[in-house]
């Protein structure tokens, strides 16, 4: 959310003043009367008409009051947050009190609620895991769970609207934000964001959906131009955007910093009048990022709805007075207005807002901390178990523990998602000690959960700094788990190597002991020079608030191991469609252009697929402590749609989590790459149990985009239909016949 390296800090210290003096301008202002009949706040209307109707009775100050969002933290003594925000929040906005609206209290982010600052204790709320390890559960039941107890915590916390919901595609392994998000496919992401959103919003209050669109890197992340063709994107990003609010409906989207051919993301006639409100009917409003709105009249004739926190972060305030001048000069029309009044009021209305005020309160942060572990132990992805090394067994006498600070804690990613840990912060004086850091460890010691379920081990721990030490320890050891760590955030991107001589020391470990664990605890994709050495790797992303816990029960076998990934790890950088990253960090200002056309739709293991690459771990991989047969694999279609069913069997000889892919491909090609994921389900079965899935093919994944019908065609012929564990991985395959069909553009209904 917050501007590079606080690009908009010295800007906000200079007009500080001018925020309070606005707000109390507008405040003190000769209020209209209150309406003897207030019929927008009858909640048996639809939030259609009650908005209508709220509009109508609205002055033309107070439509102006709502579309305008101040920053609700202080920066430094020259700049107050506006008294009746919420202390070390991302935002405020005024509510009409005459009306009966209320105000908007908006706090980050996707993983939990993320205050700027403040007194420590007071900030302390239950972090998830990543978005990118939530999405690795493959499981958008245990998504919306998240979902709902991060929204129920905004809520208590007096917040309602929440600015989660990240989905953009890891086009880019290396953005520092890919963490915040939900992999590369658009399917999967829909699916596990959406049902997020459902999560949050299940608790009556907003929730966004964001960064619209092809945010893909941090570098250059405020100039920087997306070029990419209208059918690549929305066969890609857009379509990730578009199955999201089709099974959600958040009541608001989020424009991002980016360029999009030529015209910022927020300012973007085609982005938001074009796709999200004309061809895909969205009802709701479009806010900006903290520092996004670049215009005053184009912004708002493209669709943008509301600016956020403009005095801090805009280079001028382009809403609220400015508009005024835009009305006058006829460059802003008074019907437009009326309707990004609408549309805000609308999403408050339909989200449960104003029937439901917000109200601090206690929270059940033991009942959290069960979703959140939950949530974390189906994310782990078990990528490499050489001769059943795991689970530890408990005949495992000596085990050692090394790096990654899993004596006190784990991983978290930084920015404005960053959600401060229950019992402080478990390390001090990493990283950057201003934004977007500090780097922060959440207080959930692996090291004792580890000696908790094993405590007829010899546990001890090397914290990794010395690699001679370390490879002793090792030597003497019967099993040698290293955690090792990669610190990503808002702001910067990440290279793909571990940092602080961590591959050099888990290749000194592996060396003197061959059964050699390594734990990761990234945001994303990291090359392994190691890992034919090592004879293990588990992916525990950034685990949240009971990582320790949640990566201790999966080491130990105390539940399986069920993640698989939701993105492709490369073997080398030369596999990437732009191997170099583009642009310079050193130069935050310098336009540049991001040729995206490159990979095109084929994000991903698409372009891997298509270029003939072997990655060095299929998307979609994931290894359990079961094994799994896939049986009587049938396709067929019916009134034109395509459901797949098949049997899945626990062949092992304990419980365990399946998580069987379908993929799809036609027959005479003419995709943006040879496959696309189709469906998936994460089913748990006890050693020896079968059961039937059946899962229908959403008619778009098996369609391309038709410019000149302006929707989707779906060609006839034969396709391949494909199940197995991963992209790589085909445990069978038949053919289908499907009949040409023409699909609509706008959103369906799940």
């Amino acid at each position: 959310m917050n501007r590079q390296t606080w690009r908009g800090l010295a800007l906000a210290l200079m007009l500080g003043a001018s925020v309070s003096a606005m707000a109390s301008c507008a405040q003190a202002q000769a209020p209209a009367a209150t309406p003897a009949a207030r019929p927008w706040l009858d909640p048996k209307l639809d939030a259609d008409t009650r908005a209508d109707l709220a509009v109508k009775a609205m002055t033309q100050d107070e439509k102006l009051t709502i579309i305008f969002g101040f920053f609700g933290a202080d920066m430094g003594t020259k700049y107050k947050r506006v008294a009746d925000a919420l202390p070390g929040s991302a935002g405020y906005v005024p509510g009409i009190e005459r009306l009966g609206i209320p105000a908007q209290f908006q706090t980050d982010a996707g993983v939990g609620v993320a205050t700027q600052g403040g007194e420590p204790k007071k900030r302390e709320r239950t972090s998830l895991p990543s978005g990118m390890a939530t999405t690795a559960t493959w499981n958008p039941e245990l998504a919306q769970a998240g979902g709902a107890m991060i929204g129920s915590e905004a809520r208590d916390s007096g917040f309602n609207v929440m600015l989660a919901g990240g989905i953009n595609l890891v086009r880019e392994p290396r953005n520092g934000r890919n963490f915040e998000y939900g992999g590369e496919d658009p399917w999967l992401a829909g699916k596990m964001v959406g049902a997020q959103i459902k999560g949050i919003q299940s608790n009556a209050i907003v929730s966004t959906i964001k960064h619209y669109a092809l945010n893909g890197q941090e570098t250059g992340r405020f100039v920087l131009d997306a070029k990419i063709g209208e059918a690549d994107a929305r066969t890609s990003d857009l379509l990730a955007f578009q199955f999201a609010i089709e099974d959600s409906d958040p009541h608001s989207v989020m424009c991002s910093y980016n360029r999009v051919n030529g015209d910022y993301a927020c300012e973007n006639q085609f982005l938001l009048n074009t796709v999200l409100k004309q061809d895909w009917g969205y009802k709701n409003y479009v806010m900006s990022d903290w520092g996004a709105v670049h215009s005053g009249a184009k912004a708002i004739n493209a669709g943008l709805d509301q600016e956020s926190a403009g005095e801090a972060f805009d280079k001028q305030t382009f809403f609220r007075g400015p508009l005024k001048d835009a009305l006058a000069k006829g460059e802003v029309s008074q019907a437009r207005i009326d309707d990004m009044a609408r549309r805000i009021l609308r999403g408050l209305f339909a989200s449960g807002v104003v029937e439901r005020p917000v109200k601090i309160t206690t929270i059940d942060y033991a009942a959290h901390a069960k979703v959140t572990r939950a949530d974390a132990e189906e994310g782990v992805v078990l990528l490499k178990n050489d001769k059943g090394l795991l689970p530890l067994l408990a005949s495992a006498k000596k085990i050692a523990v090394i790096g990654g600070h899993a004596d006190v804690g784990v991983l978290s990613g930084g920015g404005s998602s960053q959600v401060y840990p229950i019992g402080g912060r478990a390390v001090t004086g990493e990283g950057p000690a201003s934004w977007p850091g500090p780097m922060i460890y959440f207080p959930s010691s692996p090291l004792k959960a580890l000696k908790a379920r094993l405590p007829g081990a010899d546990i001890r721990f090397n914290d990794g700094t010395d690699k001679a030490a370390a490879a002793k320890l090792a030597a003497d050891s019967d099993v040698v788990l290293v955690f090792a760590t990669q610190w990503n955030g808002e702001s910067f991107d990440s290279p793909l190597t571990l940092e602080n001589n961590q591959d050099a020391l888990i290749d000194a470990v592996a060396t003197a002991n061959a059964k050699t664990v390594v734990v990761l605890e990234t945001g994303g994709p990291v090359l392994m020079p190691w890992l034919s050495k090592v004879g293990g790797v588990v992916e525990a992303w950034y685990p949240g608030s009971e990582g320790g816990e949640a990566i201790a029960r999966v080491l130990t076998g105390e539940v399986d191991a069920s993640g698989r990934l939701p993105v492709t790890f490369p073997a080398a950088l030369g596999q990437l469609p732009r191997p170099t990253l583009d642009g310079d960090p050193k130069k935050p200002d310098d336009l540049f252009a991001v040729d995206y056309s490159i990979e095109g739709a084929a994000v991903g293991y698409k372009w891997f697929d298509k270029e003939g690459h072997q990655p060095l771990f299929a998307f979609g991989h994931g290894l359990s402590y079961t094994t799994f047969a896939y049986d009587n694999l049938k396709a067929e279609t019916k009134d034109g749609a395509l459901t797949i069913s098949f049997d899945v069997k626990n062949t092992g000889k304990r419980t365990g989590k399946a998580v069987p892919q379908v993929y799809v491909l036609p027959k005479s090609g003419g995709w943006e790459a040879p496959q696309r994921l189709a469906a998936f389900k994460k089913v748990e079965l006890a050693p020896g149990a079968t059961t039937k899935v059946s899962l229908t093919v959403d008619p778009r994944l098996l369609a391309t985009w038709n410019a000149q019908a302006h929707g989707w065609s779906v060609a006839a012929g034969d396709y391949t239909v494909i199940l197995g564990a991963s992209s790589r991985d085909t445990a069978a395959k038949t053919d289908v016949a499907v009949a040409a069909r023409t699909l609509p553009v706008g959103l369906m209904k799940p």
